[in-house]
């Protein structure tokens, strides 16, 4: 194009006019992990969640993350599963399902029925079972992973601030809420979960996708006491999301199950996310989670060691006793599994940061 004389832009204007573009760009860069190049066609959605909380990238974050927060994603989510429950015309459920498996990797040879007409709405659809024989369990590890996703980060537990992705922390104390349990004399909130000086504290952070298998396993031989409902937010959990914003899994809804293992102290801890109001726990049907209304900040407790508790069969003085492998409950859709475990000092993780992990699979040993 020609300009006048008076007209032509100088080179100061020229770069004046590139640096917004150049710092949005940058911007999209960081949160989709630094890769440059142009998403898959699957991964456009999370791409373009992306592009929206960074078209304001010269705006400082708090503004950003604060609009974020103001989206009614409990609201989206409650929506979201009443669309899962509505039935599919069966000439319908094929079409449906297939751009789902599609879109997001879905292999559904590992499915226990893999006939698509069997499943009558995307609810059953997104909760379906696996084979048997697919998910063996490693023998020669302590603990294996409790859901088929990717290791977002895993590690000791340091000055009770946990590591929700690299660089990103959040509080132990805000995230698990106080405890009754009595400890050493030490008033860390990371000491006082310990039941001996000579062990530590640690944990694994195992991501869902939206194409991963929704149902969530026990680690190991452990017994939970307690079950502790926390009714927040449902942010999105997506690596790119989690971030930028400070103590995500703290202040999304949530569902701790906290006991004993051989070691010491134990805890298996759900993540609702968006999309992912509904967190059922098998052995729990009074539970009920993205209920309309919520006190900010509060938590609801229910303790499986109580005496006259006639509710729950699996119940007994020590709590419900879990063997490894065994299901525990399930998700709406993918989101995330927090584990927070005593063990000795000499136990050492089999994991590299984002691999692909599933149920079964070793996550350390002694």
């Amino acid at each position: 194009m020609c300009f006048p004389p008076s007209l032509s832009p100088s080179a100061d204007t020229r770069s004046w006019l590139q640096v917004p573009r150049l710092a949005l760009r940058h911007r999209l860069s960081v949160l989709s992990g630094g890769v440059c190049r142009p998403a898959p066609w699957r991964r456009r959605p999370i791409t373009f969640l992306c592009y929206i909380l960074s078209v304001g990238a010269l705006r400082p974050l708090a503004n950003r993350v604060a609009l974020y927060r103001s989206f009614p994603t409990r609201l989206l989510s409650r929506a979201w599963g009443r669309l899962n429950g509505v039935e599919l015309p069966t000439w319908l459920r094929r079409p449906v399902y297939s751009l789902y498996i599609w879109t997001f990797g879905v292999n559904m040879q590992e499915a226990a029925v893999e006939d698509l007409h069997h499943y009558r709405n995307l609810g059953e659809f997104f909760r379906r079972r696996l084979k048997p024989a697919v998910r063996p369990l490693c023998a020669s590890s302590c603990l294996v992973s409790p859901a088929d996703g990717r290791i977002l980060h895993f590690g000791q537990v340091k000055n009770s601030e946990v590591e929700q992705v690299k660089g990103v922390t959040y509080s132990l104390e805000n995230f698990l809420g106080p405890q009754k349990r009595q400890g050493n004399d030490s008033s860390s909130f990371r000491d006082l979960l310990l039941a001996s000086p000579d062990n530590d504290l640690f944990h694994v952070v195992v991501y869902l996708a939206p194409g991963d298998y929704h149902c969530f396993h026990s680690p190991t031989d452990w017994r939970v006491e307690l079950r502790r409902h926390f009714p927040g937010s449902l942010m999105s959990v997506n690596p790119g999301v989690a971030r930028w914003v400070k103590e995500l899994f703290c202040l999304n809804e949530r569902v701790a199950l906290t006991g004993q293992w051989q070691h010491g102290f134990f805890s298996l801890t759900a993540v609702g996310a968006t999309n992912v109001g509904s967190i059922r726990v098998y052995f729990d049907q009074e539970l009920q989670t993205n209920a309309p209304h919520y006190s900010k900040g509060s938590f609801h407790d229910r303790s499986y060691i109580a005496a006259g508790d006639q509710l729950l069969k699996a119940a007994g003085e020590g709590g419900v006793a879990l063997q490894r492998g065994e299901a525990v409950g399930e998700f709406n859709l993918g989101s995330t599994i927090v584990l927070l475990f005593e063990a000795p000092k000499d136990f050492s993780f089999n994991l590299q940061p984002g691999q692909r992990i599933r149920v079964g699979e070793g996550l350390g040993s002694l």
